[in-house]
């Protein structure tokens, strides 16, 4: 076995947390992983991976190993990928980014465009509600909302959101219009259990930061629900922009104490910027950022 496919199957084993599960990963036999390992460590002259009979993990050396093993398959796929033209013609297969919401808005309408385009690339988009460390999960671009990129990472700034508190019309009419947050503590609230700001919103009053406890009577763990009570004369919730400016728009929703909102958050394109930039990767940050920073529900009014 070369030494290239051992570093991949330890970075399985690690990254998986079991030879069992690696070895499906790469569609071969347990024994054959162990053996590998094996083989890998007596030839290195130290143990990588702690075993017990319930659970495995990485040494301090097998955690050093693993950062060498990432970028150094990083590279040779890399230099295959140079090879094989892909830094001038998109090509290959482009992982992508985006929290859910925005994802199933904004970025997913998008694709299918691009690849019509690109014939030859394959487009995997992982919509999750988590910030992804985009080199340990293989991401090539990120659509990220605030200020979220790491050394090594360039980020394009495509567009902003607010935070916004809002609620129907109709409740607004029954209820009477907030002129102030601190008259969100009589308010009925609809909250997320995926914000941390659970139990008090934040707002700017006179240029001073202005913190508001809540009291949710009702907490949800998605906002599309959290949106669609508040749309149903429940309560008032508080979301970005972006998520409600269809409702918006068609009068289902209305917006309060907009004088009082925090500044705006940036949509921003991030892709590593350290090294050659494969042309998959440029033309779809060129593509994306175009698109995205002409629709009008991102910009500063949306």
């Amino acid at each position: 076995m070369d030494r290239f496919h051992e570093m991949q199957v330890f970075l399985a084993v690690a990254e998986e947390e079991g030879f069992a599960a690696a070895a499906r990963r790469l569609n071969t036999s347990p024994p054959s992983v162990t053996r590998a390992i094996a083989a890998m460590e007596q030839r290195i002259g130290t143990q990588l991976l702690a075993r017990t009979t319930r659970s495995l993990h990485l040494t301090e050396a097998g955690q050093r190993y693993l950062a060498d093993c990432r970028r150094i398959l990083a590279e040779l796929d890399e230099a295959e990928e140079a090879a094989a033209g892909s830094y001038s013609i998109p090509c290959g297969h482009l992982t992508v980014t985006a929290p859910v919401l925005f994802g199933e808005l904004f970025v997913a309408p998008l694709l299918g465009d691009y690849l019509d385009r690109f014939p030859q690339v394959n487009i995997n988009a992982l919509l999750v509600d988590r910030v992804v460390n985009m080199v340990d999960e293989g991401v090539d671009v990120a659509v990220r909302i605030g200020h979220l990129h790491e050394p090594g990472q360039q980020a394009i700034k495509v567009g902003e959101v607010r935070r916004v508190v809002c609620a129907s019309p109709g409740y607004l009419d029954q209820h009477g219009r907030p002129l102030h947050p601190e008259q969100l503590r009589a308010a009925q609230i609809i909250g997320l259990s995926s914000s941390h700001l659970v139990s008090e919103w934040a707002f700017v009053d006179a240029g001073q930061p202005l913190t508001v406890p809540i009291e949710p009577r009702l907490v949800v763990s998605a906002n599309n629900a959290a949106i669609n009570l508040a749309r149903l004369g429940w309560g008032m919730t508080r979301v970005l922009s972006y998520q409600v400016a269809a409702a918006v728009a068609a009068d289902e929703l209305e917006i309060v104490l907009e004088a009082f909102e925090p500044a705006p958050l940036p949509i921003q394109v991030v892709f590593q910027s350290s090294g050659r930039v494969p042309a998959k990767v440029s033309t779809f940050v060129d593509f994306l950022s175009q698109r995205l920073g002409q629709d009008a529900a991102l910009q500063r009014h949306g």
